[in-house]
Order: C-alpha cells, then sequence, then structure tokens
C-alpha cells in the first residue's frame, strides 16, 4: 500500500527554506495561535536565578523553595559547567543541524523509512492524520545508563560529537543530583531520598532541537504546550535566541535567556513523588521569522521498573495522596501518546 505522506513528514529545516506559509499539518486552530492566548508582558516577579554553589546555604534554599512552588521553573548559574563546553555543546548541534540532509539522516529515527522509534533524527512521532505538528527538527539519544547507548544514532560528524555530549552529560548529572539533593532537604528528607528513589540506573535522554524561522510565526508552535514527564530537565539555549515561555495561572511568561545560564523545569514524575508541593510546569517554545533557535534539552528520568507515587512521609490526612500509582514505564508511555493530543498525562494520575 503506498505511504501516506502524513505519517513521515518533510524535515522542518527543508520546509522552512522555501515556503511562504506553513503547511496545513502545522496550523494551529485560531483559538490556539500564540497570540490568541494571554501573554504577560512583565513578570509578576522576576524568575530567580539560583546560585548552585549556595544552595547549602538557608536563603538560597528558600529561595529555591519558593520557585518550586510558584513556577517550577528556574535560571542556573555557578553550575560549574565551563562555558567554553556549553559553547562547545551548542556549536557541536549547529554544525550537526547544518549538514546535508543525507548525512543527517544516517542517524534516522525511522525504521525501514515508515516506523518511528524514539532515538534519532527526525521529527515527533506522528500518530494520526490530524495531529498538529511542531515547527522543529530533533535529534533524541540516550545517554544514560551508558551502557545502554546506542551509537548508531549519535552523529559521527561533527567528529567532536560524541565526546563532547560524554563531558557534557556528565556535569548535567552532577547539576542534577545536586538539584535533587536539596529538594530532599527542603522536604525534611535524607538529602540522597530522590537520588536514591529514581536508581542507579535512572534514564538520561538528551534532546537536540533545531526551530528554523519560520514565515508564519504567529500560526505554529515551536513545541506545543506541555510538561516534561521526567524528574528535572536541565535546558541550554543557543545565541540567547528567546521563545521559550512557561504558564502560571492561566497566563503565558517568556523566560529570559542569559548566556551561559541553565534553565531548569521539573517534570511530572516529580510532582508526583512530592505530592504536589512543587509544580510540574506547563511550557512551550514560540518561533520567530528571522532566526534559527537551537537548544539542547536533558531529561532525567526514573528507572522504568519503579512506581511512581507520593513519597510516605508527603502523605497524612491533612493532605492525602493526590496521584495514584503508576508505573514509571509505563507514565511514559502514556504521556507520549497524549502528548501527540495536546494533552498533559499526568491529569489522569490524578485522585
Amino acid at each position: 500500500m503506498e505511504e501516506e505522506s502524513w505519517k513521515v513528514p518533510t524535515p522542518v529545516q527543508e520546509l522552512a527554506a522555501g515556503v511562504v506559509e506553513p503547511p496545513n499539518q502545522f496550523m494551529l486552530r485560531e483559538q490556539d495561535r500564540p497570540g490568541s492566548l494571554l501573554l504577560a508582558t512583565d513578570m509578576p516577579e522576576p524568575i530567580p536565578i539560583i546560585d548552585l554553589s549556595r544552595l547549602p546555604d538557608a536563603d538560597e534554599a528558600a529561595k529555591l523553595q519558593s520557585v518550586l512552588q510558584g513556577w517550577g521553573l528556574f535560571l542556573v548559574t555557578n553550575h560549574e559547567i565551563e562555558a567554553s563546553l556549553m559553547d562547545a555543546v551548542i556549536g557541536a548541534s549547529q554544525d550537526f543541524f547544518h549538514l546535508p540532509l543525507e548525512e543527517k539522516q544516517k542517524c534516522s529515527n525511522l525504521i525501514g523509512g515508515n516506523r518511528f522509534q524514539p532515538e534519532g533524527y527526525g521529527n515527533d512521532m506522528v500518530l494520526s492524520q490530524d495531529q498538529i505538528l511542531d515547527w522543529h527538527d530533533r535529534l533524541f539519544l540516550r545517554v544514560e545508563p551508558e551502557d545502554q547507548r546506542n551509537l548508531a544514532y549519535w552523529p559521527k560528524e561533527p567528529e567532536s560529537f560524541r565526546d563532547i555530549l560524554h563531558e557534557y552529560a556528565s556535569k548535567t548529572k552532577t547539576v542534577r543530583d545536586i538539584i535533587l539533593r536539596a529538594m530532599a532537604r527542603i522536604l525534611e528528607f535524607d538529602e540522597d531520598y530522590f537520588v536514591s528513589e529514581i536508581g542507579e540506573k535512572a534514564p538520561a535522554i538528551a534532546r537536540f532541537n533545531y526551530y528554523p524561522p519560520c514565515p508564519r510565526p504567529e500560526l505554529v508552535f515551536g513545541a506545543k504546550p506541555h510538561s516534561d514527564g521526567g524528574v528535572l530537565t536541565i535546558l541550554l539555549i543557543a545565541n540567547d535566541v528567546g521563545g521559550l515561555q512557561v504558564q502560571r495561572d492561566g497566563i503565558w511568561y517568556t523566560v529570559p535567556s542569559k548566556p551561559h545560564t541553565l534553565v531548569v523545569n521539573l517534570g511530572d514524575s516529580m510532582e508526583i513523588m512530592n505530592n504536589g508541593i512543587f509544580k510540574s510546569p506547563v511550557h512551550r517554545v514560540v518561533t520567530n521569522a528571522e532566526q534559527e533557535r537551537i537548544s539542547v534539552a536533558m531529561f532525567y528520568g526514573v528507572e522504568g521498573h519503579k512506581m511512581l507515587e507520593p513519597a510516605a512521609g508527603l502523605v497524612d490526612e491533612k493532605r492525602p495522596a493526590r496521584y495514584r500509582k503508576i508505573k514509571a514505564f509505563d507514565y511514559i508511555v502514556g504521556l507520549r501518546e497524549h502528548f501527540s493530543k495536546g494533552k498533559r498525562f499526568i491529569d489522569t494520575v490524578k485522585i
């Protein structure tokens, strides 16, 4: 049977080079377009910048607690990731996405030319003909556990790509652990509580995102509104090109972009584990007509066989469990299905 074109869309980078209006598969309904939704011009308060070197101090921990309860997203400085390494990550990302299409497709996420699998280069999975697609391409790579890396999907060009990603992933894992330990202390747990709960072989995924300029940015999303499924996401943004927005109380706010500063947000798994005390924020990416945008997200999750559930120490008569138990692997499967429809899977596990 002849393959339907909607199942395997053309890479967005290729489309953007020759269109004056996005194809229908990317076009949002009028009520969902970025300009028709409430967008604040000013923050009710600045998104805090957390100094990672000062997190053991009570005042910095109090600042972190406030932002986790209010925003679920914050900026991080003094993370001890060298500026040169961050620049190298972005440089390798740019070099990869600027390769000829046939070179990038050596890392394709398609099996047999038409069947999606998570790792590799291409588009997100397309599950239905009426699914509205996002205006970006991506490269999706498992980096943890190290013995489960599938190097067949790791680019050989640029030549430095693999070594740079390996070094960067080891540094962001340290950032992950510092933040998880700080959250545990805030909740009056042993500081290794969350590090232990996610498991020794907890997964980490690197996602390289490429958002080409869009001729009609008001008609599409770079990434539709969603929340992340894991415990923590660590985001590096290239060239200080804005576009990331976070939702709070039904209003969208633009997240500032600062050189060599990381953006960190909680994921659904952590919201479940802390029984809703800290929030997994809904966020999205908007496009622009002039500049490409590149970002690198490190998604940190929970071992697939482990059960996600509120920590026993956070459940009592005054604060009953707000989420039902679910296996971490099953949560991610449900998350992917709901994401394609623009819905949050966490809403289905609330009690």
